[in-house]
């Protein structure tokens, strides 16, 4: 809420309320290193306060100016039933936390009897070092981009656009002869809150064709739009026996993720066979 309130003042929108700004003025007097629960429960009708007024609620709408999570949203609709002292995160809380990868992670899962080793790396430029030595062995590569985020930049410089520079690692990989054999999966995440800006079109900088020039469809047709980010990763692919797979998910909905896993469990199973008959 420090991040919206600071927004709302750089980006000069008004309250809709003005008596927020003391709310506001609280808040961003608030180091948040040093928030427990006690100190929470009393900032949280200043934090309730700011959410309800509309003038947060058009910053919140105008996020891709600035860097703030897209998940907040879910958690200040849910600040009644989270602000108890007795709540207790849900899945559907829990599937909508985010924490950036930071390293390398190593899971082992038993899926059907099936072994797998799942290696998660960090997306950020300054992790991508640490990925060679992660690679040998693999059969597959499940590669996550956030379609959404057309019209948004990166943390890092602030200046690049965050789908340009997934294209961009995106071709490093999939051109890379050390791939050649390993199934390469394109997950395009995140289509729920890209069909929600493409259909709200909340704010005149949300239109695809402001960042993609290329653009010729109708910035408000969610098919359109997404046939054009999927044939941004499709045109990247030099090599014509290459093949790749893709799924468009959304995260937090459990039915979808089941139906791309089972996809994605086989192409990995096939893979492997594959491979151990070349033995």
């Amino acid at each position: 809420m420090r991040v919206l309130c600071d927004a709302r003042f750089k980006l000069n929108i008004p309250w809709a309320d003005e008596s927020n700004s003391i709310n506001s003025d609280i808040l961003l007097s608030t180091s948040p290193n040093f928030i427990d629960q006690f100190k929470f429960n009393q900032l949280l009708p200043c934090i309730q306060m700011c959410w309800n007024d509309n003038g947060i609620k058009e910053t919140f709408s105008r996020r891709n100016l600035f860097q703030i999570s897209d998940s907040v949203g879910y958690f200040y609709d849910e600040l009644d039933r989270i602000g108890k002292k007795d709540w207790t995160p849900t899945p559907t809380d829990i599937l909508h936390s985010r924490l950036a990868t930071k390293g390398i992670y190593e899971l082992n899962i038993m899926i059907e009897r099936h072994p797998f080793k799942f290696i998660d790396v960090g997306g950020q430029r300054s992790q991508r070092s640490k990925w060679l030595q992660c690679f040998d062995g693999i059969t597959s590569l499940l590669f996550l981009v956030a379609v959404n985020e057309f019209d948004q930049v990166l943390l890092e410089d602030r200046s690049t656009n965050r789908l340009e520079e997934a294209c961009t690692i995106f071709d490093v990989i999939i051109n890379n002869h050390v791939f050649n054999k390993v199934s390469i999966i394109l997950f395009l995440n995140k289509f729920d809150l890209l069909r929600e800006k493409v259909s709200s079109s909340l704010s005149p900088k949300s239109k695809l064709s402001m960042y993609f020039p290329s653009y010729r469809g109708s910035d408000s047709d969610i098919n359109e739009v997404s046939n054009f980010i999927l044939n941004l990763f499709k045109e990247l692919n030099r090599n014509p026996n290459k093949e790749f797979f893709y799924h468009f998910t959304t995260a937090i909905d459990t039915e979808n993720i089941k139906i791309v896993f089972n996809s994605v469990k086989k192409t990995i199973l096939n893979r492997n066979l594959e491979q151990l008959m070349l033995r």
